[in-house]
């Protein structure tokens, strides 16, 4: 009995440790630096706070690996992200197919004041449901109406 309990803890404390690693590194990476920028240094610590059993060790293997994780990254978002109305309408259509609504279609599509691109979500009858505005620079969708 002691056995088990014992590798019931063990196997506990080890998902937990996994599980926090986990969602340690789950949140959005930033953007990779220009060609050529030196890659992240060390942060500040606390005097005496080591992450590993030397200077740096392991934590050092770390900060490399995930420079090239942040170079190799499949996507990068820029700054500025040229939204035409075109892709804002395929943004709102994927984003209804997306959560599985097949009848609702993407309707008055067009420039706004500024930098927005307005839009409306309609049913397949023509009676408006939402109407939506999205920056064009950083994509960010507000209700309107």
């Amino acid at each position: 009995m002691r056995k088990l309990l014992l590798t019931a803890a063990a196997a506990t404390a080890l998902g937990g440790v996994v599980a926090a690693n986990l969602f340690a590194h789950a949140g959005a990476q930033p953007a990779p630096p220009p060609a050529g920028a030196p890659g992240p240094g060390r942060p500040p610590m606390a005097e005496g706070w080591r992450m590993g059993p030397h200077d740096g060790g392991p934590w050092m293997h770390r900060e490399a690996m995930m420079h090239h994780l942040r170079t190799f990254a499949l996507l990068y978002r820029p700054d500025d992200r040229h939204l035409t109305p075109a892709d804002v309408q395929k943004i709102a259509e994927g984003f209804l197919l997306w959560n599985g609504n097949h009848t609702w279609k993407v309707t008055d599509v067009a420039q706004g004041a500024g930098s927005a691109i307005n839009f409306s979500l309609a049913t397949p009858d023509g009676a408006v449901i939402a109407q939506f505005s999205m920056d064009s620079k950083t994509g960010r969708v507000t209700r309107t109406g």
